[in-house]
């Protein structure tokens, strides 16, 4: 690979990780380790907001297209975003899913683990059910609280 070539590279995936990161991770719950992005948040507000980061989550499949990924990452990445976005659609379970998947993460990843095979392996993490179940109850609360007063 010729340098310009994995300097651009370089750039992109520096790119999507700032937006990986704004998208998915920029917010951490006081008193615990987890985090969540302003596509959890936008996902609050239904229907529209489950469609908005379906929009979001095309500008890492354009990236990866222009930085050449194969076909087979790029269905790997709209199947991430598929999901992302079907199970966001699910009242409050799927906001909390929706604030555990990361899909724009998770194709990062991908398009990570093609255009820097050299790099080594990243270790998969296992999918985190505990912190569904809570997120679930947390948003069911909320949105209960949030019902009683209207």
């Amino acid at each position: 690979m010729d340098e310009q070539r994995k300097a651009r590279q370089e750039a992109v995936l520096k790119r999507l990780d700032r937006f990986s990161r704004f998208t998915d991770s920029s917010l951490r719950i006081p008193f615990t380790r987890f985090e969540l992005g302003a596509e959890a948040i936008i996902g609050l507000i239904p229907g529209i907001g489950d469609l908005a980061g379906l929009v979001l989550a095309g500008y890492v499949l354009v990236e990866a297209r222009r930085a050449g990924a194969s076909g087979a990452t790029q269905r790997r990445m709209v199947r991430n975003m598929l999901i992302d976005f079907l199970g966001g659609l699910v009242p409050v379970v799927g906001d909390a899913f929706d604030a555990i998947y990361k899909a724009n993460t998770r194709n990062t990843r991908l398009l990570r683990k093609e255009l820097m095979r050299d790099l080594g392996r990243e270790e998969k993490k296992p999918f985190p059910w505990a912190t569904l179940v809570g997120l679930s109850i947390l948003f069911g609360a909320i949105t209960a609280v949030v019902a009683a007063l209207l």
